[in-house]
């Protein structure tokens, strides 16, 4: 069975960077699309960012564009964001996810997630 387990969250001063992982055991993800999402208390969960397998190309949202990247390494069966310029806004628990095939922002699509790591961005 597919499982996902996240590392790399911590508090960062604003400006900061953080490097996000993601470790699969269970399956390889080779044809799996991998995102990352995230979850502030009193909102709803937000698709950070996601890429499909064979070659897809990342997509981001808005808030987030030139300042995250998605990548991923089906060999060692992991994901990364790697998360540059934090914001105040970009703190939340953050999650990996993983469905079969074509990624979307539509996180009640995805099929398997990752317990959550917490970024906290402050000064």
């Amino acid at each position: 069975q597919l499982q996902l387990v996240e590392s790399g969250g911590g508090l960062v001063p604003p400006g900061g960077s953080l490097r996000l992982s993601c470790i699969a055991t269970g399956e390889r993800l080779d044809y799996y699309a991998i995102g990352w999402f995230r979850q502030v208390p009193g909102k709803e969960r937000e698709g950070v960012s996601y890429v499909s397998p064979l070659g897809g190309v990342p997509a981001y949202a808005d808030s987030v564009k030139g300042r995250f990247t998605i990548s991923r390494d089906d060999a060692a069966h992991t994901m990364y964001l790697q998360m540059d310029n934090l914001k105040a806004e970009d703190t939340g628990l953050y999650f990996c996810a993983v469905r079969a095939w074509v990624g979307t922002f539509d996180g009640s699509l995805w099929e398997h997630w990752g317990q959550g790591t917490q970024v906290t961005v402050s000064s």
